[in-house]
């Protein structure tokens, strides 16, 4: 079966880390931080060797296609979700309304452009990628170590989460930008038809 290769088994393994993640994330354990912070990085560093054996090996499915951005996001608003509840903090509520706001409105505007053979227009660009680096590696520092510890390393990861935010505005921009004229185009041949 071709779409059952190394790349796509990395990236349902990366799904099937989510609950053994949640888990772990509430184990009443003081190494439950430093479990949870590893299986997150271990996400985020399958998330992009998956990508790169995909196509160093061509493997690239479309089943992969669907289930890598799948799965990387299940990953950041499953870790996003159970930050806030951990921290109970507005500096992190916010970075994590936007981002699982801009998930929704970049997929939904993917899908859109799908539909109507203009996918290609709004493709990953170098932007998304580096506010994925800084997202992953914020969640991550979050994670390794508990909210109330005082470790440079949560200030380094929130610096990196509002980073992530304003990358993650700007790639947003870059990509309504992109899709703009084809929205208002659909929207002038909706007038002409009524």
């Amino acid at each position: 079966m071709k779409s059952l290769n190394i790349a796509n088994i990395l990236t349902l393994m990366r799904i099937g880390l989510i609950p053994i993640f949640v888990i772990c994330f509430y184990l009443p354990y003081s190494w439950h931080y430093f479990v949870t912070a590893l299986i997150f990085g271990v996400a985020a560093i399958t998330d992009w060797f998956d990508g790169y054996l995909a196509r160093k090996l061509d493997q690239t499915t479309k089943l992969g296609a669907f289930l890598d951005p799948v799965a990387d996001k299940l990953m950041v608003v499953v870790a996003l979700i159970l930050l806030v509840e951990s921290y109970s903090s507005l500096w992190l509520a916010i970075p994590t309304c936007i981002i699982i706001a801009r998930e929704v409105a970049v997929s939904a505007l993917r899908e859109w452009m799908a539909e109507i053979g203009s996918r290609n227009k709004v493709a990953v660009s170098f932007i998304g990628k580096a506010k994925t680096t800084a997202q992953m590696f914020a969640i991550t520092g979050l994670l390794a170590y508990a909210p109330d510890s005082g470790h440079w390393v949560i200030l380094l990861s929130y610096w990196l989460l509002y980073l992530a935010v304003a990358l993650t505005l700007w790639s947003m921009y870059i990509y309504m930008r992109v899709a703009w004229p084809v929205l208002t185009e659909g929207e002038s041949v909706f007038r002409v038809k009524r």
